[in-house]
């Protein structure tokens, strides 16, 4: 682990190799879990301001639980998540002609509706991010659903933290991912 301002984190990060690949895994990780895609506070907001030009892609049944629960709920750690339906879609989700799971939210940004890419829980995935009082740790999270994406990205030679630098730096923000880059480049001298 090293740290970079108020953030711990985990060596994986610059030491694991990723690259996700959606034909293989079909958006599994918008599926799968025990519960809807981690919220930022603010977030709600944000997507309850853009529902409305999202609504057309979501699927009946998403559209049912919004209107019963909201986008949004307290899961069971008590953390504020995106609202799913059966206990599995995300409700933003939608399939494209591939059968691929993708999220109504980035088509949405993609076509210029709306200046919110998606919640940065899952724009940074495989990266989770758990909040403490005086740091946030930024780990790793390995999930059988992603083997695919580690062998691509072991393929490619794409570390997690080169996957994910414009999610880094939207979180974080540039100087903290320079900083980021020189700890790699350090490490890899050892």
């Amino acid at each position: 682990m090293f740290q970079i301002k108020d953030t711990i984190i985990a060596s994986d990060i610059i030491e694991e190799n990723f690259l996700c690949d959606l034909s293989v895994c079909k958006g599994e990780c918008c599926v799968e879990g025990d519960s809807g895609a981690p919220l930022e506070e603010d977030e709600v907001k944000k997507i309850e301001d853009l529902l409305p030009r999202v609504w057309d892609d979501l699927s009946p049944a998403a559209q049912a639980v919004i209107r019963q629960q909201g986008v949004a709920y307290r899961d069971s750690d008590g953390d504020m998540v995106t609202s799913i339906i059966n206990d599995k879609d995300c409700v933003f989700t939608y399939y494209d002609e591939k059968g691929i799971c993708k999220c109504a939210i980035e088509k949405a940004y993609r076509e210029g509706l709306t200046d919110f890419y998606k919640p940065i829980s899952c724009h940074l995935y495989p990266i989770r991010l758990q909040k403490y009082k005086d740091f946030t740790a930024v780990n790793y999270h390995r999930w059988s659903v992603c083997k695919a994406a580690v062998l691509l990205g072991n393929k490619e030679g794409l570390k997690i933290y080169q996957f994910l630098k414009e999610p880094l730096i939207r979180r974080f923000g540039e100087d903290w991912y320079k900083e980021l880059m020189l700890v790699a480049e350090e490490y890899k001298k050892q």
